[in-house]
């Protein structure tokens, strides 16, 4: 390599080598072992290629919409996932946050994702991003949902998308949120806390109006045989008069109950409700994949922006991974692990260390 860098000035990385790196590294997905590895280049203009470009979600969306399918009944998942720097104090958009996968607060880069997902085939895809750093834009992450869904929107009205109901967890069941999907003409099914505060009400009587000393904590109700069954038209505190909700209560196992709420009509029993609430599971299949495949938590680099585009490219990977599994009848992993099933034959046929 060396000798090569002496003849002229290394080559420039390109986004397209930079991806191609972390698609073919199993492990070791640093710069230094990049450049290590390619006599093209150097570890400083790997650097300088990741501070240089700029990744955005918009470009993950093209990449995306080549390949999906979409559904009348397609879903929307809004979700957040923590990138962990646990061992980085220098990374400018590492912050301290609650990580769901480590059941404690780490340090980390929080990436808010949007995750299409065609009930029809079962198949899903990253549609949309927003990396959480409120010390450079102010955002939060319920405005960061925000922003998703009203681009998936302004999209749908182009006849680039469609969607019929938006998944998300009880983080972002919010009054502003689920109000905007109800008057967008769209449908959502989310749990709540338990600590929400809820009134029974009547679906169809408009003149109903709230009482302030009439509402008690989610968890505190009652049911009878029939709610259990069919659900409670109720008012969440907060919310317009006119916004009413069913809420079911939901056992998942003897160890978890959620209270669920929607504004979906054709959810009429704790079993349809049930079922709607097993396809948000494809987004923590999207969070598995994306951290173990791609590489996404590895970058070192202490710029923001250079970690920006590496996010980036760790979404544009997944794509076409997914994209390269599904026409090879195979999994994202089998994919992955391929690269070293293909090592290990050429090994075993002609060894590089012989056992004398």
């Amino acid at each position: 390599m060396v000798q090569n860098l002496r003849m002229g000035r290394p080559r420039k990385v390109s986004r397209k080598r930079y991806c191609e790196f972390l698609m073919a590294t199993p492990v070791n997905r640093t710069q230094t072992y990049f450049a290590d590895h390619c006599d093209d280049f150097s570890h400083d203009a790997i650097n300088r290629y990741l501070k240089g470009d700029r990744v955005t979600p918009a470009q993950v969306w093209e990449a995306a919409r080549t390949h999906f399918e979409l559904s009348p009944r397609g879903y929307l998942v809004f979700d957040d996932s923590v990138m962990d720097k646990s061992h980085s104090r220098q990374i400018n958009v590492a912050r301290q946050q609650w990580s769901g996968n480590e059941k404690r607060t780490i340090r980390g880069i929080g990436v808010v994702t949007c995750v299409y997902i065609n009930p029809d085939s079962e198949k899903f895809w990253i549609v949309d991003y927003r990396v959480f750093a409120p010390n450079q834009d102010g955002k939060t992450k319920i405005e960061h949902v925000h922003e998703m869904f009203q681009r998936a929107l302004e999209r749908c009205a182009v006849g680039e998308f469609k969607f019929r109901t938006v998944l998300m967890d009880s983080w972002y069941a919010t009054e502003s949120l689920m109000t905007a999907i109800d008057r967008a003409g769209k449908y959502f099914c989310c749990p709540i806390k338990s600590n929400r505060n809820i009134q029974d009400a009547r679906e169809d009587d408009l003149e109903w109006t709230p009482h302030w000393c009439s509402y008690q904590r989610a968890d505190g109700v009652s049911w009878s045989k029939d709610q259990e069954e069919h659900g409670r038209v109720v008012h969440l505190k907060k919310c317009p008069k006119a916004f009413r909700v069913k809420m079911f209560r939901i056992a998942f196992s003897t160890e978890r109950t959620e209270l669920i709420v929607t504004n979906d009509p054709t959810l009429l029993t704790t079993d349809d409700v049930r079922s709607t609430c097993a396809i948000r599971w494809k987004v923590e299949v999207f969070h598995r994949e994306y951290k173990q495949i791609t590489g996404v938590e590895d970058c070192q680099c202490r710029v923001g922006r250079a970690q920006r585009n590496h996010i980036g490219c760790a979404m544009l990977i997944w794509l076409r991974m997914k994209h390269l599994a599904e026409k090879a009848g195979t999994t994202i992993y089998q994919l992955k692990e391929r690269l070293l099933s293909d090592y290990m034959r050429r090994e075993l046929r002609s060894p590089t260390f012989t056992f004398a």
